[in-house]
């Protein structure tokens, strides 16, 4: 049967039909929709972990099992999951084992540009890259045989552009391997300094012979056009290529390791090889290490997503054709309601100095609230305002750090336990929404709720912080503003680690909202304090300031900028 599916929803299709049976991950775009696709299937266990290292020894632990897991997560992700995955594929598997993981490049979601096959190499993993949704269900199923197979784990890479295309997939039953039995094997399992030089010596004698079968793999293919130009590529640029030019093509399904000689024989039929890859020249540059002549970055470039009309005017001069549609820029903003939106206000009010995370909030750094200064990974906020804290600098404008419930719980707590530990002065604001917001709202540990949505456990935040020792630990409502700025006044006056927890359910979550405000144009001064907070529903056009009713959530946070009682 033909479906047309998203490709994120083909990769669980796969693990489903593979027969997978535990699956964690923690949520990131381009990557969140594999997983919750996958908690459909009442028959594989799923979960969000509390963050990416943590799902990659789920799966780990349940390969030892010796059943079928899988662990997804995006570019940046693996950075942090790096640990287990190194030291896995030293141990190898048991039941097979694979680790999906989304680039981002252009960086549409973001922090940076990353190009995990990068990651794979430096494993000794393989990894295998497909071009559309109906290859990533298949893919999946091969990356289970080759880590049974071959005693390894393997990567499963997407970019953003395959992990949200659609295309045809042929969907077939699920297939359950019996589970395998674990039998206790110290050298194998237990990767002391003694097993893991052993190890070391397989991970090499098994990187070899993936190499050699890479060779005849029909996970690669030659399609032959042109003799004048021949293109290695894999992935989204493979239908770059396919569409924007004639050249003979040499896809790669597998993008490690490579076929060299096959590719080898390829270049030999063409007059010219290019290499056509986003992000780093991975391909190139191995390429050109094993005798390879071939071109590629000094064309191309290192940086962003390629497209057809990129390609074409890079091979061809063939400018792209300019739009005749003028669209405006629209950057992202908070939504109206938005919990951390007041938050912001009073941080800029009171011209503190702000280390933020990766969420929703780090919107706060943008005009008009502008309000964030510092911004670099999941979890750095607390740590970075410790470091602030201790080198002295602008000791009276005390450092704030602000992190989401969900990031708090990824890789905030650490930083707390740090500057309880080594005596900081810090303050932290944990913007408490309820939900993993910035992804699409899924669950967490502070949310008392599971991937299926079943009651569980629910993390205590207010009760974790006194446990780590934090002498001060404040809840306040984050829409009242005149309660967030005295608690930030008191804390960051107070020469100890504190912890105000600004708590307030995302605006989203619950959209059975109360009238729309409205401005009373009698009692409106035009002084503009309104728009000061950056609400979208709050609209400036012709010199007048207005409501827009359809954005407005009544969450009534600019009732109290509003000091002529106009805003009803």
């Amino acid at each position: 049967m033909k479906q047309l599916m998203l490709t994120n929803q083909a990769v669980a299709r796969g693990a489903y039909e593979a027969g997978v049976k535990v699956v964690s991950s923690y949520p990131g775009t381009p990557s969140t929709e594999i997983t919750e696709f996958i908690a459909k299937y009442d028959e594989i266990y799923s979960e969000w972990a509390p963050n990416e290292k943590v799902a990659v020894e789920v799966a780990v632990g349940a390969s030892f099992a010796g059943v079928r897991s899988m662990a997804c997560m995006k570019h940046v992700g693996v950075n942090v999951a790096a640990d287990p995955l190194f030291t896995a594929s030293y141990t190898g598997v048991n039941g097979g084992m694979v680790l999906v993981v989304a680039d981002d490049p252009a960086m549409h979601s973001s922090q940076n540009e990353q190009d995990s096959r990068l990651y794979a190499r430096s494993a000794h993993v393989p990894m295998l890259e497909p071009a559309g949704s109906g290859e990533a269900k298949e893919y999946v199923k091969r990356a289970y045989e080759i880590s049974e197979a071959y005693d390894t784990p393997v990567m499963l890479r997407l970019t953003t552009r395959i992990a949200h295309s659609q295309s045809f997939v042929e969907t077939q039953e699920r297939v359950e391997p019996a589970p395998k039995p674990y039998v206790k094997n110290v050298d194998k399992y237990v990767m002391m300094p003694a097993m893991a030089k052993g190890r070391h010596l397989v991970v090499e004698a098994r990187e070899k012979r993936l190499a050699a079968d890479a060779e005849t793999s029909d996970l690669n293919r030659v399609e032959r056009r042109s003799n004048q130009l021949g293109i290695v590529t894999a992935g989204a640029c493979y239908q770059y290529v396919k569409e924007a030019t004639d050249a003979s093509i040499f896809k790669l399904g597998m993008v490690y390791p490579l076929p060299i000689e096959a590719i080898r024989k390829f270049a030999a039929t063409v007059d010219r090889l290019l290499i056509v890859e986003e992000l780093e020249p991975f391909i190139e540059n191995q390429l050109k290490a094993h005798g390879i002549a071939c071109e590629g970055k000094s064309i191309f470039g290192l940086q962003g997503e390629f497209s057809v009309a990129f390609l074409r005017e890079k091979l061809y001069g063939t400018p792209a054709p300019a739009s005749e549609v003028k669209v405006p820029g629209r950057p992202p903003v908070m939504c109206a309601g938005c919990p951390h939106r007041g938050v912001f206000y009073v941080l800029k009010k009171l011209g503190c100095t702000v280390s933020g995370d990766i969420g929703c909030y780090t919107l706060g750094a943008l005009q008009p609230l502008a309000a964030l200064d510092l911004c670099v990974c999941m979890g750095a906020s607390v740590g970075m305002a410790h470091g602030f804290d201790k080198a002295g600098s602008e000791r009276t404008r005390k450092m704030v750090a602000v992190i989401g419930d969900s990031t708090f719980v990824h890789s905030g707590i650490t930083g707390i336990i740090n500057a309880v530990y080594n005596q900081g002065t810090s303050t932290t604001i944990i913007l408490d929404n309820s939900i993993t917001g910035m992804t699409g709202h899924q669950q967490n540990p502070a949310t008392g709720k599971t991937i299926k949505g079943d009651i569980t456990a629910k993390l205590d935040l207010e009760a974790l912080m006194k446990a780590c020792g934090v002498p001060s630990v404040r809840v306040v409502d984050a829409y009242d503003l005149a309660a967030v700025e005295a608690v930030v006044k008191e804390e960051i006056a107070r020469e100890a680690v504190s912890v105000i927890i600004a708590r307030r359910p995302c605006a989203l979550l619950d959209k059975h909202y109360p009238a729309p405000l409205s401005i009373d144009r009698d009692k409106c001064r035009k002084c503009k304090m309104c728009l000061k907070i950056g609400c979208p529903a709050i609209e400036h056009i012709g010199g007048v300031v207005r409501i827009n009713k359809e954005l407005c959530v009544a969450c009534g946070v600019c009732t109290e900028l509003c000091k002529f009682d106009a805003i009803k």
